[in-house]
């Protein structure tokens, strides 16, 4: 999904500490299919109760917005709107492959390949828009604020960050940097330690910090030209050139000065080039949000996920405590504030 520069650009390893008191912004979308895609069983197999219902999804919300609430963070989480027409192709793509990962996952169950299946398994995720809605209303009862952009859910929260009203933009993607998120924070809503495919080496997981400013100035070349390089390379709005990737790319731009330049000089077949380039430069926003960050209603969290879909009791307590410390501490910083 979205563009790979991590060739070209290299974060900043940093911890959720260095966040305190800080807003971030979430691809709402990019964390829920995370959650969907690591929480599964042995044989690939979403969490689900006793009515067959995913609940994978409401864990990952549940639990990884526990740990940055109780290390002070301030979250919102950004939700997609109506895709742009030109991300149609891309959907079509990602629909075809879940189709085909879905029957390489169960020719693996037969075979009893359980590392093939669940590898095959976490490609199949779903979103429906019942999840979305179960997100968003467990998102509430933790006094969490969530927004539902014009169009793309990064581009949104980019927004946010250019405008100061959230400290960085939080998504897997490199997207964001495109779309001129000042700050850019990775791995935010993952945890521990991951293990490698097909190996049996396992990996911290730790969030990373990408500087816009920074990684431009590094590269240089500025954002239009960085955006440039991501048409040519190929977006969720364009397949971009065959046989260009991030190292081409920049080498054309720098050696050309702009897309537009590299493609009349080189013959390139680009379509929609300026449309998607407006994509990025001149994205479609909204200011129709606010951002209120409340305390949690344990009896909501109580009902909802242990009444309605079978969570334990207990593990909720633990964390809740642990919301609760956190914005206990986050509002006694906020107070301190005025003196």
């Amino acid at each position: 999904m979205g563009i790979d520069l991590s060739d070209l650009v290299e974060p900043r390893p940093c911890s959720l500490k260095d966040f305190k008191a800080r807003a971030i912004a979430i691809d709402g979308y990019n964390a829920l299919y995370q959650f969907l895609s690591s929480i599964r069983q042995a044989d690939g197999s979403p969490l689900m109760d006793s009515k067959g219902r995913i609940t994978s999804h409401l864990t990952g919300t549940f639990h990884r917005t526990a740990n940055l609430l109780e290390a002070g963070i301030k979250p919102v989480y950004v939700f997609d709107g109506k895709p742009n027409i030109l991300k149609a192709g891309t959907l079509q793509v990602r629909r075809q492959r879940k189709e085909k990962a879905q029957e390489q996952w169960e020719e693996a169950l037969k075979a009893g390949d359980m590392e093939t299946a669940r590898t095959k398994a976490q490609q199949t995720s779903k979103l429906t828009r019942d999840m979305v809605k179960q997100a968003k209303d467990l998102l509430n009862y933790m006094g969490v604020p969530w927004v539902d952009a014009e169009e793309d859910g990064e581009a949104q929260a980019s927004y946010m960050a250019q405008k100061g009203e959230v400290y960085a933009a939080a998504s897997q993607d490199y997207d964001s940097l495109l779309f001129g998120a000042p700050l850019l924070v990775r791995n935010l809503t993952l945890s521990g330690r991951r293990k490698m495919p097909r190996r049996n080496v396992y990996v911290d997981v730790v969030p990373e910090i990408l500087k816009l400013s920074e990684a431009l100035g590094a590269l240089g070349i500025t954002r239009e030209q960085l955006v440039d390089m991501g048409v040519l390379m190929g977006t969720d709005f364009n397949p971009g050139v065959k046989g260009i990737g991030p190292k081409k790319a920049l080498k054309l731009i720098k050696e050309f000065g702009s897309g537009e330049a590299a493609i009349k000089a080189k013959e390139l077949d680009v379509p929609s080039f300026h449309n998607v380039r407006k994509i990025f430069l001149e994205p479609k926003i909204t200011d129709d949000y606010t951002l209120e960050w409340g305390t949690m209603d344990r009896e909501k969290i109580e009902r909802f996920l242990c009444d309605d879909f079978e969570f334990s009791g207990q593990r909720l307590q633990s964390a809740m405590d642990k919301i609760a410390e956190g914005q206990k501490t986050r509002a006694q910083k906020s107070l301190d504030s005025w003196f």
